[in-house]
């Protein structure tokens, strides 16, 4: 049996001794073969010498070089498409999933014959308010929206067996959700509630415009209810305006002379409904976009160096 650790890494060079110092120990005590799966995803600092000095050291630490930075569900995706594991984890570097997690996934994975172990956090320290706030309304209209229920306050810290990635592999989508994507293809998935720690070291590489970027791609990729909703917003302001027509309409009649159009009313109408045609455009113009990505079929990352492949 051998189990492969997924880790990508964007500018971690603070963390990356401890992070492979911590999952090393980890992996004596389950006592597999493993293999230790590096993703630099085209870092700027001394993350990949760090790496690559490591992987001197180690036979099992295996390295994927990006050629630039291509965005963390790529990385997650090199590395699930390259591990050989018959059961692989998935755990970004900077500790705040804390490795020994693992071996609690892995217990539960045994018991339970699971084919996928995901984490749920019960606790996340060192997060502001407005994130943990945001991530709380994030995945709940997310299960409103979507046509598959995905577990709440959950990442991407999991344990997959070789049927998942199997099937992830043939998965072709450009711009991947991941946690989505194998919640979405079924089998037996159990959860393992764990304490998310603060970061061992560095910032956060999920600054504001990351988390709405990729808060967009799991909801057009995994709901079409938001093209119903603009769907439903032209009918409504179709009935405003026919509504607001006949008020016209019947106060021209009652009191003829009283009646003076006002540029207030007619401003606040062009405002509405110019919002509701800007909606709708924008709303069209994300599954267009995504379209237009699904379509060019590029490919997802470059590899520019394998390290112990």
């Amino acid at each position: 049996m051998l189990l492969s650790v997924i880790i990508p890494c964007y500018n971690e060079e603070q963390v990356l001794n401890e992070t492979h110092a911590r999952l090393t120990d980890v992996m004596g005590k389950i006592g597999m073969d493993y293999e230790l799966i590096f993703v630099n995803d085209g870092s700027t600092d001394r993350t990949y010498p760090i790496l690559y000095k490591l992987s001197q050291d180690d036979a099992q630490v295996k390295i994927l070089n990006f050629s630039r930075n291509f965005g963390h569900q790529c990385a997650v995706t090199a590395g699930i498409n390259h591990c050989r594991g018959d059961f692989a984890v998935i755990i970004d570097s900077d500790l705040q999933d804390p490795p020994e997690v693992i071996l609690d996934m892995l217990e539960i994975q045994q018991r339970e014959e699971a084919n996928v172990v995901y984490g749920v956090r019960k606790k996340r320290e060192g997060e502001s308010r407005f994130k943990l706030a945001t991530a709380k309304i994030f995945y709940r209209l997310l299960n409103k929206l979507s046509d598959t229920q995905f577990p709440v306050d959950t990442g991407d810290f999991r344990l997959i067996d070789r049927k998942i990635i199997d099937a992830f592999n043939n998965l072709h989508e450009k711009n991947k959700y991941i946690r989505g994507l194998i919640s979405w293809m079924g089998y037996k998935q159990v959860p393992c509630y764990y304490e998310r720690k603060e970061r061992f070291a560095g910032e956060t590489k999920y600054p504001l415009k990351k988390m709405v970027k990729f808060a967009s791609v799991g909801l057009m990729y995994f709901s079409k209810k938001p093209l119903k909703i603009a769907t439903w917003l032209g009918f409504f302001s179709v009935l405003i305006s026919l509504i607001y027509a006949l008020i016209i309409l019947i106060i021209k009649l009652v009191h003829p002379a009283s009646f003076v159009i006002g540029w207030t009313s007619i401003v606040l109408i062009i405002i509405f409904f110019g919002g509701v045609q800007l909606l709708t455009v924008g709303i069209l113009g994300q599954y267009i976009g995504n379209l237009f990505d699904e379509a060019k079929d590029r490919p997802e990352y470059i590899i520019q160096d394998k390290v112990n492949f």
